[in-house]
């Protein structure tokens, strides 16, 4: 029977792992089609930017090529005018902001169950703009120092205008205008980022009474990021 015991525990930790895989994927493939969508239909990484970066993000998590083609193809087929790029503001407990990113073809439903995660842990959804006034929308790009200089990373936000540079554990961590995000190629030059996300980043951040509520509010930021049609949670937890 232990035998057994062993092979079902084997058959349920791959099953647990192809779902967290497949969920990966299918966040990955939207984000994939949204670049495309968002480039104009542009299906070259080298001259879509976004989607370059969206690529790369697929290969690191090993997601097949033909979910990538099929991603692509997406984003120039006859639906790429349904899916959209969708934020939500929302409050949890003790007042703590959250920015909520998706990619979905049917905002209702989306909004809907954003809604309900939220609501079942004690916080409630923001009317559009209650939030955005505590985060600043930037570009972040991160160096591991093993692979780039430091002198050619502090040139490269130099060049753009960072608004700060953080340096710590062999990286180097880059904030700069979001709206120079498409102009971040042609000032990479050798450097190759390990890290290039559009960020909300906290003006300011909100302390809570206790490492319980801490942990209950990143445990509401978890579940919200569980959903399927949303790709990340900021907040402004302290």
């Amino acid at each position: 029977m232990s035998g057994h015991s062993k092979w079902a525990n084997i058959k349920n930790k791959k099953a647990a792992n192809d779902k967290v895989k497949s969920a990966a994927f299918g966040k990955i493939s939207r984000i994939i089609t949204l670049a495309v969508i968002e480039g104009g239909g542009q299906t070259n990484p080298d001259a879509n930017f976004k989607l370059r970066l969206a690529m790369d993000k697929a290969r690191a998590v090993n997601m097949p090529k033909e979910n990538i083609i099929r991603a692509i193809d997406r984003g120039h087929g006859p639906d790429s005018a349904l899916l959209k790029e969708t934020v939500y503001e929302a409050f949890g407990p003790h007042g703590v902001a959250f920015i909520i990113l998706c990619t979905t073809d049917n905002p209702t439903r989306t909004h809907n169950a954003v809604k309900s995660v939220i609501e079942k842990r004690g916080g409630k959804m923001g009317s559009q703009g209650s939030v955005h006034y505590l985060f600043q929308k930037c570009s972040v790009m991160q160096f591991d120092l093993s692979q780039s200089s430091e002198d050619a990373v502090f040139e490269f936000g130099q060049a753009l205008n960072a608004y700060d540079v953080d340096e710590g554990e062999g990286k180097i961590t880059v904030y700069f205008p979001f709206e120079l995000f498409g102009k971040a190629k042609e000032a990479l030059g050798a450097l190759h980022p390990v890290v290039s996300e559009i960020e909300y980043r906290p003006v300011s951040r909100i302390a809570v009474p206790s490492e319980h509520e801490a942990r209950h509010i990143l445990e509401l930021s978890e579940a919200i990021e569980d959903l399927d049609e949303v790709h990340v949670v900021f907040t402004n937890l302290e």
